[in-house]
Order: C-alpha cells, then sequence, then structure tokens
C-alpha cells in the first residue's frame, strides 16, 4: 500500500519541491498562473499569516495545501462579489475565526485515490484546532473538471454563501465561496463509522471533545 505522508512546507528545499508542484498543476495543467516562484513566499518559517502543507506518497510530492488565517470576508469591489440571501459578512465574523483554504492541489497521477486529499485536510484541521480556529473558507470553481465542489458541500457538508466571477487565480469560471464550522461537522459525524471522516478527524477526536464541552455564549 502507497504510504503518504504530509508535512509543513518551512526549509528552502521543501519550498522547492511545492513550486514543483504548483509549476506541473495550476501552471502546465490549468494555467491558471503565469509564474511559480511568487506563489510560495520564501519566509516560511517565520509566517504566522499562513501555513503550507505537502503531502508525499511514497516519498514523492504529491499535494499540497495552503491555510491563510484570519482572511478579509470582504473582498475587493472588483471581484463581483454576490452573497446568498441573509448572508452577512458582518455577522459571519461573529461567527467564529475563519482560515482560508487555498492552492489546494493534487497531481494527476494521484487524484485516484482520496487518500492525498484526506490526509492534507486532517492536518490543516489538527492545526486550525490547535490555533484555536472554528471556520474554514474557500473556493472553488463552478464546472471545473475534478472539482471539489460536490464532495465539499454532500459529503463534508460546507455552505455556499456567495460567488464571485474575479480572483487571484486565471480561469473565466464563477467562483463558489464555501464556509464550514468545524465544530459542527465533528458534531454531526462523531459517530459515524464512515472511512472519510475516520481519516480526517484520526487521532483529533479529546482536542473536538474538548471544544464541544466548552459552553458557548
Amino acid at each position: 500500500m502507497s504510504r503518504v505522508i504530509v508535512s509543513k512546507v518551512i526549509g528552502a528545499e521543501e519550498r522547492q519541491e511545492a513550486l514543483g508542484i504548483v509549476e506541473q498543476v495550476f501552471l502546465r495543467e490549468k494555467q491558471w498562473i503565469g509564474a511559480v516562484q511568487e506563489q510560495i513566499p520564501d519566509d516560511l518559517a517565520d509566517n504566522r499569516r499562513c501555513s503550507w502543507f505537502m503531502a508525499r506518497v511514497n516519498g514523492e510530492p504529491a499535494g499540497l495545501l495552503r491555510l491563510y488565517y484570519d482572511p478579509p470576508l470582504e473582498l475587493p469591489e472588483e471581484y463581483d462579489v454576490t452573497f446568498m440571501p441573509g448572508i452577512d459578512p458582518e455577522q459571519m465574523k461573529t461567527e467564529g475565526r475563519y482560515v482560508e483554504i487555498g492552492r489546494f492541489m493534487i497531481r494527476k497521477e494521484f487524484r485516484s485515490s482520496p487518500r492525498v486529499a484526506l490526509r492534507l485536510m486532517r492536518s490543516a484541521v489538527h492545526e486550525v484546532l490547535e490555533r484555536d480556529y472554528t471556520h474554514f473558507i474557500t473556493d472553488v470553481f463552478e464546472g471545473e473538471v475534478n472539482s471539489p465542489l460536490k464532495f465539499h458541500t454532500r459529503v463534508l457538508g460546507f455552505r455556499v454563501v456567495g460567488s464571485h466571477l474575479f480572483g487571484e487565480l486565471q480561469c473565466s469560471s464563477t467562483r463558489i465561496i464555501l464556509t464550514l464550522d468545524i465544530l459542527d461537522l465533528y458534531r454531526r459525524v462523531r459517530h459515524s463509522r464512515s472511512r472519510i471522516y475516520r481519516e480526517l478527524t484520526d487521532g483529533m477526536g479529546a482536542i473536538l471533545e474538548r471544544k464541544l464541552s466548552v459552553p458557548t455564549s
């Protein structure tokens, strides 16, 4: 069985391996960016605003994920954002502490199994919980090949809160804005026997149960 290991991207050598994934997926395959080096900063060890995680399959770089802490919930006007009825960014700010999931990519040859994506998500959830954040927010492209939209909404329980037409990446597809309350997800699936949920929360039962036991104001 293939061995999937996830680690944080910190050093220069890891950064170059991560950039290799960016080049293969976002530059050559998707053509969503025009340059590679600027995608990952070189001060990762001291950067508290973002974290990068890289998955390796049998030692070979296979996937990448970025966490961006405290992202602005009001996107620039030029992004042409539309929120769903009843969704107010100001209200969202009072509901929890948000972390943006971005630059989530898996090399084509490793997409046949969900383990790479699940291991990356598990590492992301663990760090987010340790830093006392509560919600994920992310964009997915509508209608894009290999789009995770249905998986996010039907399996993980992400909620569609809006959309926008423009963004950082060079893609003409509409961006669907999704959010996820991490504890709400765990509350719903804590007794599930699903392999997906067990994989996603493995080793985090104690911290999740402890957070669930804290009274909400």
